[in-house]
């Protein structure tokens, strides 16, 4: 990257001046993830959207945080020379999920954070509110690769709460809902009463409790911590209506984008990447829209969560 991280002795991380000053003072933080840059969108929509989803997050009085792994340093908090070089390389930066973080790390290379390894570097800082666009879940083929998202299992052991608009709609949602429960996660669906399905509103899949108040969603979450302080709490948060895709239709995307991977022999950690450029070209661009329109959403909710958390 272009900047040097200077670190101090037994220093593991690396905090902005804005973001540490914004801890100090109790003014709100919203950590964000970049994957999303590095791997979810092309260049230069990636950083453009980057920008817009930091300044929605100022424009409600809150600071964000954007996470990624900079020459071996977690940095909580980018400059927007260091999200844009991000948007640049592309997926020649490393995707970084919780069992990379160590590789990453001591190699000094540049590393993406998923939903988990921004869930820990979030949590390592003291932030309590995370946006992302879709959490990681049970892939489809997971009878045939066992491919679970580590996504899943950081929430049972990282005190954080993430707004997104659901599980992404490329994997098993109904496995996933039921892999959470398994593990004890609170899922809550913000004005909705089934999980949302990331390009659409609807899953037919029940959500586990509907709240309709960012109020009640932090007192949740703060009752919770009491009990479990080291577990996470999921808010999903429906796509916009006049920006989602009709469901029929990314159904259909959704079926032969999975044919395509299959067929494409891809696997691990680049299947994401892969089924969401894919969607873009089926979806003739509307996967692309509804996914940039979605993310803002969630900045806004996730920026009011994290005031009402400290107005509580």
């Amino acid at each position: 990257m272009a900047k040097k991280i200077k670190k101090k002795k037994n220093e593991t991380y690396f905090i902005s001046d804005e973001v540490k000053e914004a801890l100090e003072e109790s003014i709100p933080v919203v950590a964000l993830e970049s994957t999303i840059i590095s791997h979810g969108m092309p260049f230069p929509q990636n950083v453009e959207v980057a920008l817009e989803v930091e300044d929605i997050i100022r424009r409600e009085g809150a600071i964000p945080a954007t996470i990624a792994i900079l020459s071996g340093v977690p940095c909580i908090g980018l400059s927007k020379d260091e999200i844009n070089t991000l948007g640049k390389k592309g997926q020649d930066v490393v995707k970084v999920s919780r069992r990379d973080m160590g590789v990453v790390i001591a190699r000094k290379l540049d590393g993406a954070t998923t939903v988990s390894s921004t869930m820990i570097c979030a949590a390592m800082a003291g932030i309590d509110v995370f946006v992302t666009g879709g959490i990681g879940g049970v892939h489809t083929d997971v009878h045939l690769s066992h491919d679970i998202s580590a996504d899943l299992r950081e929430f049972s052991r990282t005190p954080v709460l993430a707004v997104s608009a659901g599980i992404k709609s490329i994997l098993d949602i109904a496995r996933s809902a039921e892999y959470l429960e398994t593990e004890g996660i609170c899922v809550l669906g913000y004005g909705t009463d089934e999980f949302p399905a990331f390009y659409t509103r609807e899953s037919g899949v029940n959500i586990h409790e509907r709240v309709d108040s960012v109020e009640e969603i932090a007192e949740i979450f703060k009752a919770q911590k009491i009990i479990f302080p080291d577990q996470g709490m999921i808010v999903t948060n429906p796509i916009p209506i006049k920006d989602q895709i009709p469901q029929d239709e990314i159904n259909d995307n959704i079926k032969h984008a999975l044919y395509d991977c299959q067929e494409n022999g891809i696997n691990g950690k680049a299947v994401t990447p892969f089924l969401l450029k894919r969607m873009v070209e089926l979806s003739e661009g509307k996967s692309l829209i509804a996914n940039i329109a979605l993310v803002k959403n969630n900045a806004l909710l996730g920026a009011q969560i994290a005031a009402a958390l400290l107005d509580s």
